[in-house]
């Protein structure tokens, strides 16, 4: 797929709360703590395929009890045209589940994948400074299905980044309103995790996160600072699970992953150690796959699950203990 084109958008602040119907966010943190879970489910890239998603939802509700966790691992857009469909779907099955006795809003995360970042990259494309390149760029990525899904047209943004920043502002303003249009769609997508993780309080890394700096170097606190030993998710405490949606950079702590994580695949299977003391990895997927490629790739602390879905594959979930053992696998 190769790097994005540098787009150069400003920084912002957390985003704002999500509505009731997506449940309560910590103000500012990217990462989400699943404690010490009696299961984890981790839900491969959907690629906007609501039918084999209803499938799994299916298959997890039988299963499914309070003290579990549900992580979708990103790329749930692209792709696929049924944009809207997966996304009432994601939300419909929150409330199900959220109904159970014990359940809580934090016991059901959302990762940001490619199809996420690029998507809400597109909707501030007036700010990239070359936009037309960038806007090309997603468009063969996958990010036109999800654009007409929407009501976009690939046409009128063109003509928009021709136009200059205020025309080109004006596009993206419809966009954003017509996601907004659609109850709970922008609550989710304000919703989105770095990563998830098992064995640690929920805001520790949030906490520590202002205090990380780029590319130092992880002596197994997440952060990279000398001790980290209140956080359980390090080498001296046995946090055991790292979700996330693509990949990792193995010389950067876990805070200092920037867009690592749905663009930093290139290793990922080949990773041989733990990181950062979490004995297993996971990612929901694989730029790399074709048809002849496994649905589900272990390695010595890796797992890939992406059956290739939205690409003429199959959707993938899997069940771990919060120490990374896989318990349970099935696809649709």
């Amino acid at each position: 797929m190769g790097l994005p084109p540098r787009l150069a958008l400003p920084n912002r602040q957390a985003s704002r709360h999500a509505a009731s119907i997506v449940g309560a966010i910590e103000d500012g943190s990217r990462f989400a703590s699943l404690g010490r879970p009696r299961r984890v489910w981790a839900i491969g890239a959907i690629h906007a395929q609501p039918d084999r998603l209803d499938l799994i939802h299916h298959a997890i509700g039988q299963r499914f009890r309070p003290g579990d966790r549900l992580v979708y691992l990103g790329n749930m857009i692209g792709f696929g045209d049924r944009v809207v469909e997966t996304i009432d779907r994601l939300l419909a099955f929150r409330i199900a589940l959220l109904a159970m006795p014990g359940m809580i809003a934090s016991d059901i995360v959302y990762l940001r994948g490619q199809q996420e970042e690029m998507w809400q990259k597109l909707l501030q494309l007036h700010f990239a400074p070359d936009p037309r390149t960038v806007l090309d760029w997603m468009l063969r990525q996958g990010v036109a299905p999800t654009l007409a899904a929407y009501g976009g047209n690939q046409d009128a943004g063109m003509a928009g980044a021709r136009g200059g920043a205020v025309m080109l502002g004006r596009w993206t303003r419809e966009l954003r309103q017509a996601v907004a249009a659609r109850p709970g769609h922008e609550q989710l997508f304000n919703a989105l995790r770095r990563a998830a993780y098992t064995g640690g309080p929920a805001n520790d890394i949030a906490k520590k996160e202002g205090a990380t700096k780029e590319g130092a170097a992880n002596d197994g606190a997440p952060d990279g600072t000398s001790d980290g030993a209140d956080w359980t998710g390090n080498s001296r405490g046995g946090g055991s699970l790292l979700l996330v949606n693509s990949g990792i950079d193995p010389r950067r702590p876990l805070t200092g992953q920037g867009d690592a994580f749905w663009w930093g695949s290139a290793g990922f299977a080949r990773l041989e150690q733990p990181y950062g003391g979490f004995n297993r990895l996971v990612r929901g997927y694989d730029p790399g796959w074709t048809p002849e490629s496994p649905g589900v790739d272990v390695g010595p602390v890796t797992v890939t699950l992406d059956g290739g879905c939205g690409r003429g594959g199959h959707l993938v979930c899997a069940c771990f203990d919060s120490f990374g053992e896989m318990l349970d696998l099935f696809q649709a």
